[in-house]
């Protein structure tokens, strides 16, 4: 294969060797990184609070200072895309199938089992509940992948640099990344990359299969997922076969549209009024009470901590553990536009969007629960949106919806999964070949595959968490790289008046 480096063949020993202990000795491996995980989680978890309040603090920074003005591209480019299919985009890599998979389930869990109040099934467990949901999915999961892609793409189409995350450390440490430590970096970010998206494969396969047989008796267990990942394997590859601006280009407005028609199905059917209201109230709640969410360990109480490990810690790292990904593949479609249109749009749209369909379904799925319509709280997660829609009239079709939505952002993740590990294994390139991407397309599908047959996928997912620390350590280096070319550039377009 052309243009392929040595980051492609060093990750993908890396990937046999985990992969390999993973089917061989799935217990130890699901013990031996559950052990690390929660090692990380009660010992590093005010690092992560901290690191990911100061994202927001960053990103704020750069629309308000005079950085915003710098576009991301040469003084003449614009923007390739719509501000809406950008948006989309933004919303299908970003968060896509865990809004379908936690969007009912984690406001229901936090009102039975509520942190803040410890005073389950209470309106104040209500109100708590959706203000959690818009933390973990708000603000600061979005700062922290926007600087990180703004830093990507400053380097790539500012100043011309490969689309690697090594090319951003170059104002530190120089030509060494173009070496032995370049490619260390870069190999880090593929493996990261490669193993939170077969493990969304998984987890998707998991929750396709649980609706196909809640509504059509669909045996579960390994064969029928393998065919659904089999099946969304040939969608997804036939996808990334045709290009960014095709195939995902089209995947991600389906996407908006299948997700904003099935918002709609919640609020027309569901407690509309309620839903706005809560909706309201709970994101004041959430913006008034932001900086002691924001920083709160719980240090004195042994209960609420072991919730935040659970929880806030656990989806800190998990969102660092997806950063390579989301944030190479934001910073590929954002070319041409300011820092400051950037970073509004990364920061605000996703966020609202996703607050409010936590609204939509949290309150929708607690009002079920506390009216005892139906006993919601006691379905597995991958059910709990089944579930919802078992209590409305058109059940049916908004089921049908829900999965066709479900294997959409599915299909999208895995397909701009494949276009950034193509660019990383070929030196940054912005057109990397089909036969790299489709070699990865299989990779990821197989490992989502073995995993699955040995029940392992809660093992991967620890060992992307634990991943998230090292990683953590880079997306400081790369802040500190960013100022610095920043402050130069400013220094530069000076000199230009």
């Amino acid at each position: 294969m052309k243009k392929i480096s040595n980051v492609f063949y060093i990750t993908i020993g890396l990937i046999i060797l985990a992969v390999g202990y993973g089917a061989i000795a799935p217990e130890s491996f699901a013990a031996v990184t559950a052990n690390v995980k929660d090692f990380i989680a009660s010992s590093f978890g005010w690092y992560y609070m901290v690191l990911m309040s100061v994202m927001v603090v960053l990103a704020v920074f750069f629309i308000v200072s005079p950085y915003g003005k710098i576009r991301l591209g040469k003084d003449t480019d614009r923007p390739q895309f719509s501000t809406i299919t950008w948006i989309a985009m933004l919303f299908s890599a970003g968060m896509g199938i865990g809004l379908v998979f936690y969007g009912a389930a984690e406001p229901l869990s936090h009102f039975a089992i509520n942190p803040a109040t410890e005073q389950p099934n209470t309106d104040a467990a209500f109100k708590e509940a959706l203000r959690q949901s818009f933390f973990h999915w708000g603000f600061h999961v979005w700062a922290m992948y926007g600087v990180i892609a703004l830093s990507l793409a400053f380097f790539q189409f500012r100043k011309g640099e490969p689309g690697l995350i090594s090319s951003t450390l170059k104002p530190i440490f120089g030509k060494k990344m173009v070496g032995p430590w370049g490619v260390l970096v870069d190999v880090f970010a593929v493996f990261a990359t490669s193993f939170g998206v077969a493990t969304s494969l998984g987890f998707g396969a998991v929750q396709i299969n649980a609706g196909l047989n809640y509504l059509f008796g669909v045996s579960i267990g390994i064969s029928s997922q393998f065919a659904i990942i089999g099946i969304v394997t040939v969608l997804f590859i036939i996808s990334a076969w045709s290009g960014l601006s095709k195939g995902i280009k089209y995947l991600s407005n389906t996407n908006l549209v299948l997700a904003l028609a099935l918002l709609g199905f919640i609020i027309i059917l569901g407690p509309t009024l309620l839903i706005f209201n809560m909706f309201t109230d709970s994101f004041g709640g959430y913006l008034a009470n932001f900086v002691q969410m924001s920083f709160g360990t719980a240090p004195l109480d042994s209960t609420k901590r072991d919730w935040l490990d659970t929880w806030t810690i656990f989806y800190w790292a998990w969102w660092i553990s997806w950063a390579p990904f989301v944030s190479m593949f934001i910073a590929r479609v954002s070319k041409g536009r300011t820092i400051r249109e950037f970073m509004v749009g990364v920061l605000v749209a996703p966020t609202l969007l996703g607050s409010f369909w936590f609204a939509a379904f949290g309150t929708t799925a607690i009002e079920i629960q506390k009216k005892d319509i139906s006993d919601i709280a006691s379905a597995s997660t991958e059910l709990t949106i089944f579930e919802i829609f078992n209590t409305m009239p058109m059940s049916m079709v908004i089921s049908v919806f829900a999965i066709l939505l479900i294997a959409s952002f599915f299909i999208t993740s895995a397909d701009s999964a494949t276009f950034v590990l193509g660019m990383q294994s070929t030196n940054g390139s912005l057109t990397p070949p089909n036969t790299v991407k489709l070699t990865w397309g299989i990779i990821q599908s197989t490992i989502a595959l073995i995993l699955l047959s040995v029940n392992g996928l809660t093992a991967l997912q620890n060992t992307i968490i634990i991943a998230a620390l090292p990683f953590s350590f880079i997306i400081l280096l790369m802040v500190v790289s960013l100022i610095k070319a920043l402050q130069a550039e400013a220094r530069a377009m000076k000199l230009k008046k």
